[in-house]
């Protein structure tokens, strides 16, 4: 298995895509954003936290902050990622922002590329286009978003999708094409204009497959489906090509971490995000509880048997320990960058965090700008 990454510092971002190892990190370190809503709490609080964990991301050294697309889960915050990645952008000033990502087929591929031209614009340099073909939800909210005779014609058209979207962010389909004369705007046709990278999202072997043929960074949902990270990832560098935009494998995989300064505070977190993902495929989504909410709750057998399952998964602890968890992981999976997301009921204690496992890698120490 590749360990690519792992021997040494890039000089990170040239290419929009490879990160920078800092301080005793193995690999670069990124956020990933849910936009989380506990019990008590609000979506106005959720993407005020949304604002200061960029800004702690930034001073601190993280290469990337992303946020993801759902719908209709009252505890997450994030349905629209490109007004959220605009919102993010104005209070921030280097570190690269995307969408972790959006489901494409939710939409259409001129609206995505006019929505990510636009962010282009607005943050220069600074923008990655995450693409999924799940839905980021339920099937009748999916129904609700594309239309109930679209579901599976949607998804199976992810390939054609992404491709017409990738012509449309270059303005370059050829004559006689339909779309010939149409164009995104902001994006090339108003003069030479930036272009977000674009990677492919996914928890299986479709889109791992898909993004090695096409040379595209790839990225492992490893936070919710940890047993198909290997599999996915030796796909990916199997089916690799070289193409304009990556001549090697680049992979990230998402990684649910949360330090505290005790053992006891880290899982009472994690708990809580723990009872909403059983709430969540038990039908009853719902806002984040509260740790105790969650320490109290009445477990079933088998209720406490899935979430010790979801536990083993969560890489939590005192700082140490989260440290010694990433770097194993890091090495077991050789992937190439750590997307950290903290699922826990508070703000604070997720930017606590973030800020706790820089102080364990000693990343540097910035001081924000005022934005």
């Amino acid at each position: 298995m590749s360990d690519t990454g792992h021997t040494g510092r890039r000089e990170g971002g040239r290419d929009g895509i490879r990160g920078a190892a800092l301080g005793r990190a193995p690999v670069p370190l990124s956020v990933l954003d849910l936009v989380t809503v506990g019990a008590g709490s609000t979506a106005h609080a959720a993407l005020r936290t949304s604002v200061e964990i960029a800004r702690l991301a930034e001073s601190r050294g993280y290469h990337r902050h992303w946020v993801a697309e759902h719908h209709s889960m009252p505890g997450v915050a994030s349905s629209s990622p490109a007004v959220i990645l605009a919102h993010l952008a104005a209070h921030t000033s280097r570190i690269r922002l995307g969408s972790g990502g959006v489901m494409l087929p939710n939409h259409a591929p001129l609206a995505v590329a006019e929505q990510f031209g636009t962010l282009e614009a607005l943050a220069p340099g600074r923008i990655d286009l995450g693409l999924g073909r799940a839905p980021g939800t339920d099937p009748r909210t999916a129904a609700a978003l594309r239309g109930a005779g679209r579901l599976d014609e949607a998804a199976d058209e992810f390939p054609r999708s992404l491709s017409e979207l990738i012509r449309f962010l270059d303005d370059d389909f050829p004559d006689g094409h339909p779309y010939a004369r149409v164009h995104a705007v902001p994006g090339p046709v108003q003069g030479p204009a930036g272009r977000p990278p674009i990677w492919l999202l996914g928890s299986s072997g479709f889109s791992a497959r898909l993004a090695g043929q096409l040379g595209l960074p790839f990225a492992y949902a490893h936070h919710f489906s940890a047993a198909g990270t290997l599999p996915a990832l030796d796909l990916y560098r199997q089916s690799f090509r070289p193409s304009a935009v990556l001549d090697a494998p680049y992979a990230v995989i998402g990684v649910a971490a949360l330090a505290a300064d005790t053992a006891e505070q880290a899982r009472a977190e994690v708990l809580t995000g723990a009872l909403a993902m059983l709430r969540l495929r038990s039908g009853r989504p719902g806002l984040i509880p509260t740790p105790q909410e969650a320490a109290a709750y009445p477990y079933s057998p088998l209720e406490r048997e899935f979430i010790e399952g979801r536990l083993v998964d969560i890489v939590h602890g005192t700082p140490d320990e989260v440290r010694s968890g990433l770097d194993d992981l890091a090495k077991r999976t050789g992937a190439d960058e750590l997307m950290l997301t903290a699922n826990a009921h508070g703000g604070e204690a997720r930017l606590r965090s973030y800020g706790l496992i820089a102080d364990a890698y000693g990343l540097p120490v910035e001081t924000p700008e005022a934005g």
